[in-house]
């Protein structure tokens, strides 16, 4: 009773990983350097793995369905959307959303969808890339 695990983790052992080594390969000596040379020309990026159906990356937002209901900002658990009053449009911080969707779940015009795009590093939460208008 005691190594009922044992079988599964010594299998575990000699199967293959399910990711990729995104972006290199081979961990670089200096991600700056690598990246200088994917630049120049000398290296090569190796693309993530391709996202699974109705995978929640980046929100896509439709300014021009949007209707101004508000019901998207009742919903988010995570206080991520605001609303512009003057515009009558939301704003949505991806650096304090939860990705959950509940957001397009409940939208009636389908003016807010999830897209596959899911490399949303930035050092700056406030960057123009994390703020979607």
């Amino acid at each position: 009773m005691r190594f009922t695990v044992l079988p599964q983790v010594l299998g575990q052992m000699f199967k293959k990983p399910f990711t990729n080594k995104f972006p290199a390969k081979y961990a670089p000596g200096s991600t700056t350097g690598f990246f200088e040379a994917v630049q120049a020309g000398k290296a090569e990026l190796i693309p993530p793995i391709e996202t699974p159906e109705n995978f929640r990356g980046k929100i896509q937002y439709d300014r021009e369905k949007c209707i101004g209901c508000k019901l998207c900002l009742k919903v988010c658990p995570s206080g991520a959307i605001e609303f512009k009053e003057e515009e009558k449009k939301i704003k949505i911080y991806l650096a304090r959303c939860t990705f959950c969707s509940q957001c397009n779940d409940i939208c009636p015009v389908t003016c807010l969808s999830m897209s596959n795009e899911f490399l949303l590093a930035e050092a700056d939460k406030y960057a123009p890339g994390l703020i979607v208008e």
